[in-house]
């Protein structure tokens, strides 16, 4: 249950891209502003200046009202974001860029990335990060619940709250809050768009 059965989408070309793109602009998505739970709640958690690991097309960096940088493999997705005036990098351009410097950013985000991996690449992809979070500082880890996860092939490895909160401990962070949103628990098994969200600070 927790393993994808194929692949049928590389998350990162083009076609991944355009799905994202087709996704959000969905008339009645835009009509009822979806996003406002979503976008409420990241604002609630006091990000500050953010880096977004999987910014992907950059619907959280346009949560974040231009206070955050993103970074995506994916290089179709940059440009998807910069047509909406975000700053979004793939990882080369990111490394030398202006934003690459120690402890630089208040918080790391990533939102429906890790369970795109196993949970040793997430520990290598947060360690390979955490460096620019200053001390202080959170990680805030967002992953879907079963619907959601079981509704995209490129999906790998079902991430809860007590997986990422192992991964967070393993990393030395201090625990703020794990939680479900925006319902309990229970809406995971028959709502696509309920997640998990783990938040840490940085000692």
């Amino acid at each position: 249950m927790h393993m994808a059965t194929s692949i049928e989408v590389d998350t990162q070309d083009r076609e991944y891209t355009r799905r994202l793109v087709r996704m959000q602009r969905v008339w009645w998505k835009r009509w009822l502003d979806v996003q406002a739970p979503y976008r409420r709640n990241l604002l609630q958690l006091q990000p500050g200046l953010t880096l977004e690991v999987g910014c992907g097309i950059g619907r959280n960096l346009r949560h974040l009202g231009g206070n955050g940088v993103g970074v995506d493999r994916n290089h179709y997705s940059v440009l998807a974001a910069r047509e909406w005036g975000l700053r979004a990098y793939t990882p080369d351009e990111f490394h030398g860029s202006e934003w690459d410097h120690p402890a630089r950013f208040d918080s790391l985000l990533l939102s429906h990335v890790a369970e795109h991996m196993h949970r040793g690449q997430l520990l290598s992809l947060l360690r390979e990060h955490l460096g620019y979070v200053r001390s202080g500082g959170q990680l805030i880890l967002i992953t879907p619940q079963e619907v959601g996860f079981r509704s995209d092939p490129t999906h790998v490895e079902f991430m809860d709250t007590a997986t990422l909160r192992s991964v967070a401990d393993e990393l030395g962070l201090l625990p703020v809050r794990d939680y479900s949103h925006p319902f309990p628990r229970a809406f995971g098994r028959v709502f696509i768009y309920n997640q998990f969200v783990s938040v840490s600070r940085k000692p």
